[in-house]
């Protein structure tokens, strides 16, 4: 008997906060205001997610020798024999048709670009993540599909300055990943081939490009003339100090703490990111919004 409990771990909830990604743009598009489009993108995040999720248990099965090797992994559902295969077969195909459905009332768009997701994700799964640094950029894009689906997907322009940055924030939270399943490797354990082709002085030195680009283009975009006219003040400059504390506090769990293998089991757990993300948002929604939300 297939126990609930096994069957939402399979699904891995934890990680739909990756979704907050598709709320880039309804914040920075000042549209948060308008229940049409808030509507549409929440429901935009929930497609994403219940995508997400199918894709996680299609890699669970793919993956399920290497993770009955693995020290932590081998206590997933599936490489534990807890869920049999045909059953998160069923769930996955069952996963992606609610994702798709969902997609496809929000738009069109939308539904292209979760469709993007998923073939992607196969190409990774069977052999793409394989090959080394292609392997971080396609989980990169992963990521930057997100941000798409809630701003080209709902019909917000998207910011070119913020793209660019959340790109550099999914290159770096990858490399971060990277080093961590390093650690584990370390121990003894090789699960991922593509690990072999990383060290950690090369995975350093792509974590501390990508941090200082973060850092730089998100500093940059908050300075930038038409960013300043569009968003009707100059001191969301103010908001620099939230990201460059939250990124040096994930990379301290990464080094110190033995984090970064589960980036959204590392934010929510850890108090001072989350409390940092939301002391962030607060502080954009108060510079950028002013009078229409208070």
């Amino acid at each position: 008997m297939i126990s609930i409990k096994d069957l939402i771990r399979l699904l891995r909830p934890h990680q739909w906060i990756k979704s907050g990604f598709v709320f880039t743009g309804l914040l920075f598009g000042h549209a948060w205001d308008d229940m049409d489009m808030l509507t549409r993108v929440v429901l935009a995040a929930i497609a994403f997610s219940f995508v997400a999720s199918g894709v996680y248990v299609f890699n669970d099965l793919l993956d399920v020798a290497q993770d009955r090797a693995h020290p932590t992994k081998r206590n997933r559902p599936i490489a534990s024999g807890r869920v049999s295969v045909t059953g998160a077969g069923v769930l996955t195909g069952l996963m992606l048709g609610l994702g798709l459905a969902i997609g496809t009332y929000v738009h069109l768009s939308v539904l292209v670009l979760l469709a993007i997701y998923v073939v992607m994700n196969i190409a990774y799964s069977l052999g793409l993540k394989h090959v080394v640094i292609l392997d971080v950029f396609i989980i990169s894009i992963g990521f930057m599909l997100r941000i798409l689906v809630g701003t080209i997907g709902v019909g917000i322009e998207p910011s070119l300055w913020l793209l660019f940055c959340g790109m550099m924030v999914t290159l770096f939270l990858g490399f971060s990943k990277r080093r961590a399943e390093l650690y584990v490797q370390g121990g003894g354990v090789g699960t991922r081939k593509v690990l072999e082709h990383y060290s950690p002085l090369l995975l350093d030195l792509m974590i501390g490009v990508t941090l200082t680009c973060v850092i730089m283009s998100y500093s940059l975009y908050t300075m930038n003339e038409r960013t300043i006219q569009f968003h009707g003040t100059e001191y969301l400059i103010l908001t620099v100090p939230f990201v460059i504390y939250a990124t040096f506090r994930y990379v301290y769990l990464l080094h110190m703490q033995g984090g970064g293998e589960d980036t959204a089991r590392d934010f929510v757990k850890d108090a001072h990111i989350l409390v940092t993300v939301v002391l962030w948002g607060l502080c954009v929604l108060v510079l950028i919004g002013g009078s229409r939300i208070f």
